[in-house]
């Protein structure tokens, strides 16, 4: 499976951006995918998660303002962003879990796009 995440960029504190995970090499229809995030120096971080069916879960620092959607018939996953602050900047990757079901665990995912930059500044 290869991911790629694009639609990253700059934006303005209290902006919306968008970012998408295009799959090859295999549907993504069967399995559940997440978004994760690194900053600088930090370490990565789970965002949302959504699995087969469209159920999903996120962390506690996104809820409300971030929204993961599947389309299984173009195999990708966006992750609609609003309401972005300057500590939202960081590094966005999707990845490609080896559940069914979502999950928050880095280590249930087993496929990693390369990682799209998000920067969130006035």
């Amino acid at each position: 499976v290869q991911l790629q995440a694009f639609g990253g960029g700059l934006v303005q504190p209290g902006g919306s951006l968008r970012l998408s995970c295009k799959a090859s090499g295999r549907s993504l229809s069967t399995h559940a995918m997440g978004w994760f995030r690194q900053a600088p120096g930090k370490e990565r971080d789970f965002l949302a998660s959504i699995n087969w069916s469209g159920g999903s879960i996120y962390a506690d620092s996104v809820k409300l303002r971030f929204t993961i959607y599947r389309d299984n018939a173009k195999n990708t996953v966006d992750l609609q962003m609003s309401s972005l602050q300057p500590e939202d900047t960081a590094v966005y990757y999707c990845a490609y879990s080896e559940t069914y079901y979502y999950t928050q665990r880095l280590t249930d995912y087993v496929y990693w796009g390369q990682g799209t930059l998000v920067t969130v500044s006035s």
